[in-house]
């Protein structure tokens, strides 16, 4: 039996089977659907699956607390390599499991008494010093799974069971594609600002379209230094039709100049397929650079404040500095966008023209994934008090 490790380390479908021990589902609740923010700094949490840690960093008789939103989770894994997560907080006097607890089986023991909690139905099955055990003495099990080298975790504010679930990739299942690199930000702003770029393809050209060379400081990006080099950018968004109304779609075609003349060699093709407020698979298709998937999931951390992983997947037969070059190459693109998100105003209301329709359908979309019951944080607005 190993002790639980603490790591309070703030952490939020495609369609696939919904196994007893396990849910495939998306980011919110963790990753998936965590909590997203409207109007006036307004924490809001959505259904969907969240990210709460990644597979490989869970080991066999072990356990982490991780949060996720407002919500405290004791995430563990047993013996025969099962992961569960339940509520953090032991119902008997509040101790946190995850932190100095232990893994006892499938069951996971409160550092404080030692009253132990089964990871399948969070029921109690011992307290060391009771002749009987409650019945009603038991710990909330989230629904959860593990797909793409993560574990999620399916929230909803009302307490819904899971109404879509998030496939494992076929490739990155089997091995032949392999990973090949993470990143990771924070990013201040409202949750739904940062899928919205899927629809808002005009900011491609403007802010992507400077050559990568010259940084993610907007400052500096219209450099004339690197301006023989231009990305080019052609995209569309669509949301997908019944029965998976919860997944979008955005085809992006991308090539580039030099000194006006086109590349095709390097032309790629990236399909993003979101599943949820808060998850997105990019597939890569060249002809010769190969293929592969980068999964993008968001988790709400706190309002207004989200946590952005990258990680890629690729071709084993391709030399592992492709996959990685590209995965820097995004990470330039998407620190541009952090430092528009760091410092706009989420807008209920946009001023939009004809041409900004896609975002207008957007929303419209990601609208599905807000609860009228949802927990609204409201940022002070008059007066000094906090």
């Amino acid at each position: 039996m190993r002790k639980i490790s603490q790591q309070l380390c703030p952490s939020r479908g495609f369609k696939q089977r919904y196994h007893a021990s396990s849910i495939e589902t998306n980011t919110p609740p963790l990753t998936a659907v965590g909590s997203a923010f409207h109007d006036e700094a307004v924490l809001e949490k959505y259904l969907g699956a969240v990210h709460i840690i990644r597979k490989s960093g869970l080991d066999v008789d072990e356990g982490r607390a991780k949060t996720g939103g407002r919500e405290q989770f004791a995430v563990f894994r047993d013996l025969n390599g099962q992961s569960y997560v339940l509520d953090a907080y032991c119902p008997h006097l509040g101790a946190n499991l995850s932190v100095g607890g232990r893994v006892v089986g499938s069951c996971i023991e409160c550092p404080f008494h030692g009253w132990q909690f089964s990871g399948k139905d969070g029921k109690c099955t011992r307290i060391p010093y009771a002749k009987k055990v409650p019945e009603f003495a038991t710990v909330k099990v989230w629904p959860s799974c593990e797909v793409g080298g993560m574990i999620l975790v399916w929230y909803h504010c009302d307490s819904v069971s899971p109404t879509w679930q998030v496939p494992e990739q076929e490739e990155v299942a089997s091995g032949a594609w392999v990973f090949r690199g993470i990143t990771e930000h924070f990013v201040n702003a409202h949750i739904e600002e940062i899928p919205e770029n899927a629809a808002d393809v005009a900011h491609l050209s403007f802010l992507h379209g400077p050559c990568i060379m010259n940084g993610v400081d907007l400052r500096n990006t219209k450099s004339k230094f690197w301006k023989f080099i231009e990305h080019n950018w052609k995209a569309d968004w669509q949301p997908d039709p019944e029965p998976d109304t919860h997944c979008s779609c955005m085809t992006v075609k991308h090539h580039i100049t030099i000194f006006g003349k086109h590349l095709p060699f390097v032309d790629v093709t990236v399909l993003a397929k979101q599943i949820g407020p808060g998850l997105v698979f990019l597939f890569f298709h060249h002809s010769f650079l190969g293929h592969g998937v980068m999964i993008h999931s968001v988790t709400p951390v706190e309002p207004l404040l989200q946590r952005v992983i990258h990680r890629m997947y690729y071709q084993r037969s391709i030399p592992g500095f492709i996959p990685k070059f590209m995965l820097w190459a995004e990470s330039v693109q998407f620190e541009r966008d952090i430092m528009i998100w760091n410092n706009k105003q989420y807008l209920s209301k946009p001023l939009l023209v004809k041409e900004d329709s896609a975002i207008q359908r957007h929303r419209r979309w990601y609208s599905q994934f807000y609860s009228a019951h949802s927990v609204k944080f409201t940022g002070q607005k008059n007066g000094l008090d906090w």
